[in-house]
C-alpha cells in the first residue's frame, strides 16, 4: 500500500472513530429526528419514564439546556485577570451536567456505582431519579418542566427558599426549557419511533 494510500486510511479510521456516539445527534429542534438518529436515547428515556414518571420530552428539553446532548460537556473555565485559567466553574459534567456530589448521591442511593454521565441511560435515570425527588421534596410534578428545571438548577433547598426568583436570566431559561419541552411533545405525538 503506498504511503499516501496508508495516510489517507488513517485519516478515515481517526474520523470515524472520533464523532462515535459522544457526538450530539444532527438536528437537535427536532425530536423526532433525535429518536430517528439515536434510538438508543429514546430507550433510555422512555425507561426513565417508566421508572420515576419524567416524560420523556421534559427529559429531552433539560437535557438540551444542559448540554445540547454533548457527552462531555463541562462548564467553562474561571479565569484569574482574564487570561490564567483556574479550573472549572463547577463539577458539572456529561449529558445531564450533573454535579460530583449529586452524582455521587445517585450513585448511593440508587446503587448504581458504575453509573457514568457520560453514557445516556445514566444520565436519564440519573434526571429522573433527581426530578422525583423535586415531587416529593417540593411538590412539583415531573410533567412541570419549568419548575422542575428551576429546581434542578437551584437544587431542592434553593427551590424551596425560591432563590430563582432574583434570577431573571434564569426564569427567561427555565421558560425556553418549557417551550422547548412542548415542542418536543407535539413533536413525538407526530413521529413513529
Amino acid at each position: 500500500m503506498s504511503r499516501s494510500l496508508c495516510a489517507l486510511f488513517a485519516v478515515l479510521v481517526l474520523a470515524t472513530c472520533s464523532g462515535g456516539s459522544k457526538a450530539p445527534p444532527r438536528n437537535l429542534d427536532n425530536a423526532c429526528s433525535i429518536a430517528r438518529e439515536r434510538p438508543d436515547y429514546i430507550k433510555a428515556f422512555r425507561s426513565t419514564e417508566r421508572k420515576w414518571g419524567v416524560p420523556v420530552h421534559v427529559q429531552m428539553a433539560t437535557i438540551y439546556q444542559e448540554s445540547r446532548y454533548r457527552a462531555n460537556a463541562r462548564t467553562p473555565h474561571k479565569y484569574v485577570l482574564g487570561v490564567i485559567p483556574m479550573g472549572r466553574q463547577s463539577s458539572a459534567y456529561g449529558f445531564s451536567q450533573a454535579l460530583d456530589g449529586t452524582w455521587e448521591q445517585y450513585q448511593r442511593e440508587t446503587g448504581k456505582r458504575r453509573a457514568k454521565r457520560d453514557r445516556i441511560r445514566d444520565a436519564s435515570d440519573f434526571m429522573g431519579w433527581y426530578m422525583n425527588k423535586s415531587y416529593e421534596r417540593n411538590g412539583i410534578h415531573p410533567s412541570d418542566t419549568r419548575n422542575q428545571y428551576l429546581a434542578y438548577h437551584e437544587g431542592h433547598t434553593g427551590y424551596a427558599r425560591g432563590t430563582y426568583n432574583s434570577k431573571s436570566w434564569l426564569l427567561r431559561v427555565a421558560n425556553d426549557v418549557d417551550a422547548r419541552a412542548k415542542l418536543y411533545q407535539q413533536q413525538l405525538a407526530s413521529c413513529r419511533i
